[in-house]
């Protein structure tokens, strides 16, 4: 089982650099991986075992968060709809976006920051991922708003590229151009 212990923290080599294409169809051992970061997620959400492993609630995590430079990337929220996003997924890849952006309200967190960064994050308020499941499925995602976001964030961990890249240094609470808040 996948805990705090094995998410590596600001200033690892591994969260600067470009991950790696995973080969398709990828090892067992890879497919393994993709399932303890799907199930870590999911434990996280769960008050008594997030209490009892002292992990911290997360939405998504990138393999290189855990010092591997693979593409693999797991995710598991609910949108503001209810609508449940679970997936383990292989070299995801945005194929097309909005102009439009948007930002979290309440600006990001990471698995791999132990402090509060302040500011806005300005995203794409609209993506399209393709990517190969868990299950070996190729699929394309159409996603908005919060999804758009986790997406976004945790693809940007496969590039070296933290969220905190994205705020604006001169003035962090600066409404980032052509944007929405997402609450």
């Amino acid at each position: 089982m996948l805990t705090m212990d094995d998410v590596v923290r600001e200033g690892h080599p591994s969260l600067r650099e470009v991950a790696n294409e995973v080969a398709i169809p990828p090892s067992e051992e890879e497919l393994t991986l993709l399932g303890d970061m799907l199930k870590f997620l999911k434990n996280s959400q769960d008050e008594k075992t997030c209490a009892r492993y002292n992990l911290r609630p997360g939405v998504g995590i990138a393999a290189p968060q855990l010092g591997i430079n693979k593409r693999l990337i797991a995710v598991h929220f609910e949108d503001g709809n209810g609508k449940l996003y679970s997936y383990g997924l292989i070299n995801p890849k945005i194929v097309s976006h909005s102009v439009e952006k948007a930002y979290l309200a309440v600006g990001e967190g990471c698995l791999s920051v132990d402090r509060n960064v302040e500011g806005f994050v300005p995203r794409y308020a609209r993506i399209t991922v393709k990517a190969t499941t868990l299950e070996g499925e190729e699929i394309k995602l159409r996603l908005k708003d919060y999804a758009a976001i986790v997406f976004q964030h945790e693809i940007d961990h496969l590039n070296g590229i933290m969220f905190y890249d994205h705020i604006n240094q001169d003035n962090p609470y600066a409404i980032p151009e052509n944007s929405k808040a997402i609450e």
